[in-house]
């Protein structure tokens, strides 16, 4: 049996907080997923964890709990034509500020999966904190993470279906063999990122 993750309430007691984490940094096609979750006062579940060591059946089972017990969240996506604009870093913290503003209430503190971020809307320097492994660390966060990547695998199985040669139910977008195969062999679709420029398909492709 698993040894339950012991996560973290909250980092500023008495203020409503927000964990917010993003899903799809990495993969060569489909858009970056973020999440923004305000979580009840001593909510628990024993599957939280970070998105990345539950097993995909963990994950939905658990996101449907977290969406009905929620005090509020939000899943935003950033199209691969937005990546290639602004980056996939920036890509990734745009998306976690826009879920952050559909969120009612509105958060008075966040709590950022990783150490990138940057002020925006009414929210300055002093408004968020930083956590590397934070989705190991904060519920919030946990629960941010389980949000943005089932919603990404969930579309992502979606545009599987027009794009079959790909695999990407298989391998979500991300380089895999079968995935780079099927590009030197198909080309590009609409949905790659154009300024992921991975080392095997050079100079053929970019």
């Amino acid at each position: 049996m698993r040894k339950e993750n012991k996560l973290l309430e909250c980092f500023s007691e008495g203020l409503i907080e927000a964990g917010c984490d993003e899903a799809g940094r990495g993969p060569l096609a489909g858009p970056v997923y973020a999440a923004a979750v305000i979580l009840p006062k001593d909510f628990h579940h024993p599957l939280l964890n970070d998105s990345k060591k539950m097993t995909r059946r963990e994950r939905d089972l658990l996101r449907p709990v977290i969406e009905a017990e929620a005090v509020s969240w939000a899943v935003e996506a950033v199209s691969p034509a937005e990546i290639d604009s602004l980056n996939i870093l920036w890509a990734s913290v745009t998306g976690m500020q826009r879920a952050v503003l559909r969120l009612t209430p509105k958060p008075q503190f966040l709590l950022i999966d990783g150490n990138r971020f940057r002020p925006f809307d009414t929210y300055t320097r002093k408004d968020y904190q930083m956590v590397v492994h934070g989705d190991a660390t904060y519920a919030s966060i946990a629960a941010a993470s389980v949000l943005a990547k089932t919603w990404r695998d969930e579309f992502m199985e979606k545009i599987a279906a027009e794009y079959p040669q790909y695999g990407w139910e298989r391998n979500m977008g991300y380089p895999t063999q079968e995935h780079i195969d099927a590009i030197r062999k198909y080309g590009l679709t609409p949905w790659h990122r154009l300024s992921f420029h991975p080392k095997q398909l050079e100079p053929t492709l970019f």
